[in-house]
């Protein structure tokens, strides 16, 4: 770490409130100039909101920033761009049919800016600095998911970025992909910038980062040197009490087949294939993990088995209950499958365009399932009343009442209430996608915990994950998915990181 005696950025008591409740409270710490520094804390603890001041986002309603020692106000995301700063948002903005460099230039102000051939030059240049691989020609619908994140870094840099922010980096990279985004990370910090991570994932924290700060309830914890500190410190700073840190992984009993996908090809609204010919059985009391670089076909596979997606003719579906009756599910809608005892928790990006309703609060989303069975002219509230504080309580739900609209609350929370009530529904076959995505470690750990109670139930969980560390402890088989086609399924105790990485980017000549 090569910091220097004048802090690159500087918080002096900044607090913002949102209604009653406060979002960062009386927040005072110091990041420097070639350090790379994560930023740790439980959802809702205020770490994004903190960054979103700093890049201008929000506005503090009390406190001072100071950048590289002067006082700043920073009121927009242009304030922030000319003091140096710029943020690289979990989902990119980027502008698809234009070339990297049209988005590059996009937005800059002043007359003579539009000069393509001379930014060309600018952005092969950045590139062979802190060693990016990014074609300026290129459009951006030709791109991968680490080559956006590559253009929306190089695009910061090109505006004279020299305060970097990425908040949940890795979330969508390939495990080499991540390594190469922490070695131009490190050529960064060796040229002076300044890095500022949020995270969740401890191992990238300890390998990448110099200090760590950790935010708890929206204050200001403290900032630890990282060769000093644990994935357990860590945790423990976090959630304040002391905590285990082991994904469990019960042993497999009465392996029961529930679900057959024979030979299945779907096409999206484009027409373009998604999947292609797949195949692969799911068994009750076992955890199926899907891996895949993003867009490779597990949210199209999961919809398929959920009846959401329409599949060609040859696909086969079939699902055995545990009555030992099979029966097709091609052909039902999605609440024939749900009532039959498959369940679908899909988390996306837009977590309230699917499944919850933003105005309504936990109770009222509660109601939503037993409400769409039709059992009654009189909505029942007990039940969803008891449901909403059980989850609340179990996943430790961050609201000022199950009332609150949970489009109130922080990402994190709001995706605990989607995952908790499908866990709830207690199904035959419970599919989760992304179920731990932006949540804290704590929280990642009760989900475990609560599919693993369903594996020992019999249930048939199909888990797709994000975090090959997770994959691997948490499952008793992996499918591998590449382009859509199904690449290799492996025992998750007998497998790697790396080959599973290599699978997830490298199809088989076979599969081919």
């Amino acid at each position: 770490m090569n910091t220097n005696m004048t802090p690159a950025v500087t918080f002096r008591g900044v607090t913002k409130t949102f209604g009653d409740n406060y979002a960062n409270k009386d927040i005072t710490m110091d990041i420097y100039s070639g350090e790379i520094l994560a930023l740790l804390g439980e959802n809702g603890s205020g770490k994004t909101t903190l960054m979103n001041m700093l890049s201008g986002i929000y506005y503090p309603d009390g406190g001072e920033i100071f950048i590289r020692g002067k006082k700043a106000a920073i009121r927009s995301p242009h304030d922030a761009h000319e003091l140096g700063i710029g943020m690289i948002h979990q989902h990119f903005k980027l502008v698809d049919v234009f070339t990297a460099t049209e988005n590059v230039l996009l937005g800059i102000r002043g007359e003579g800016k539009y000069n393509p051939a001379a930014a060309a030059a600018r952005i092969r240049e950045i590139c062979a600095t802190y060693g990016f691989e990014l074609d300026p020609s290129q459009k951006v619908y030709d791109m991968t998911v680490s080559q956006k994140q590559t253009l929306e870094i190089v695009k910061a840099l090109y505006r004279g970025a020299e305060i970097l922010i990425l908040d949940e980096p890795t979330a969508v990279l390939t495990p080499q992909e991540a390594d190469k985004l922490f070695s131009v990370l490190r050529n960064m910090r060796a040229e002076g910038k300044t890095v500022i991570i949020i995270t969740h994932k401890l191992q990238e924290v300890l390998s990448i980062s110099d200090r760590v700060a950790i935010l708890r309830k929206g204050g200001y914890i403290d900032t630890v040197d990282t060769s000093s500190a644990t994935e357990l410190s860590l945790t423990e700073l976090m959630v304040g009490k002391k905590v285990e840190l082991e994904i469990e992984r019960p042993s497999v009993k009465d392996r029961v087949l529930r679900l057959q996908v024979q030979h299945v090809n779907a096409f999206n609204s484009e027409g373009t294939q998604v999947l292609t010919d797949v195949s692969f059985d799911a068994y009750g009391g076992e955890i199926l993990g899907i891996a895949g670089i993003s867009g490779c076909g597990q949210k199209e596979l999961l919809e398929a088995v959920a009846g959401l997606q329409k599949v060609e003719e040859g696909s086969e579906i079939l699902y055995d209950d545990p009555k030992g009756k099979r029966e097709s599910l091609l052909g039902k809608s999605p609440k024939q499958i749900k009532r039959m005892g498959i369940s679908l928790s899909f988390v996306p990006e837009d977590r309230l365009g699917m499944g919850l309703v933003g105005s309504m609060g936990m109770t009222g989303n509660m109601m939503l399932k037993s409400y769409s069975d039709g059992r009654s002219l009189i909505a029942e509230t007990k039940a969803p009343k008891e449901l909403a504080e059980k989850i609340r309580d179990e996943l430790e739900v961050v609201t000022p009442s199950i009332n609150t609209p949970v489009r109130r609350l922080s990402g994190g929370n709001i995706q605990k209430v989607l995952v908790g009530r499908e866990i709830a529904s207690s199904p035959a076959v419970l599919m989760t996608a992304y179920a731990v995505r932006g949540l804290d470690i704590n929280a990642s750990y009760t989900i475990y915990h609560l599919l693993n109670q369903q594996k020992q139930k019999g249930v048939a969980v199909i888990f797709v994950g994000e975090d090959l560390d997770v994959l691997l402890a948490l499952c008793d088989r992996i499918l591998v998915l590449c382009g859509g086609r199904v690449n290799g399924i492996v025992d998750a105790k007998e497998t790697t990181k790396e080959q599973i990485g290599y699978l997830m980017t490298n199809l088989k000549e076979e599969n081919a």
